[in-house]
């Protein structure tokens, strides 16, 4: 179970820390990348998800994210005892990741004043707070995930 539970950290770890690197790569001041857009951030997100997969599918299957073990285990194809450890391994690598590309930018956070466009880098917020039709959205957006 080891092997499995070290699969879901490291993918996890990768699929944040190239996500969330790309973001911040688009968005802070004095990148390369400062203003490539939402292409750019879709492309490398979906990169982000490819590697990730790649390098641990024979490791754990590659859910690297808790809606997918969850999902996998209501579905009855996932043991539920399996879950718990899969979706701490998830947690502690993506939070790995994300202090891993947080280290990599460090300096360009330095230089952004802006807090929304911080928390950008490491999270999406609504444009519009409309909070049923938020959490609507997230709810299809996990759907589609899982």
């Amino acid at each position: 179970m080891l092997h499995a539970y070290l699969g879901e950290f490291f993918g996890a770890l990768l699929l944040i820390l190239l996500g969330n690197g790309v973001v911040a790569n688009v968005i802070l001041p004095q990148t390369k990348g400062h203003g490539a857009g939402w292409v750019a951030i879709t492309l490398g997100w979906g990169m982000a998800v490819f590697v990730a997969v790649w390098c641990v599918k024979d490791a754990s299957g590659a859910h690297i994210n808790p809606a997918v073990t969850l999902g996998l285990a209501i579905a009855g194809e996932f043991p539920w005892d399996q879950s718990p450890g899969y979706i701490a391994a998830q947690m502690a690598g993506a939070f790995a990741g994300a202090v891993l590309a947080w280290l990599t930018y460090r300096d360009h956070f330095q230089l952004c004043h802006d807090p929304d466009t911080i928390r950008g880098a490491f999270c999406n917020s609504p444009a519009v707070r409309n909070y049923p039709l938020n959490v609507f959205s997230e709810a299809i957006a996990t759907s589609v995930l899982v």
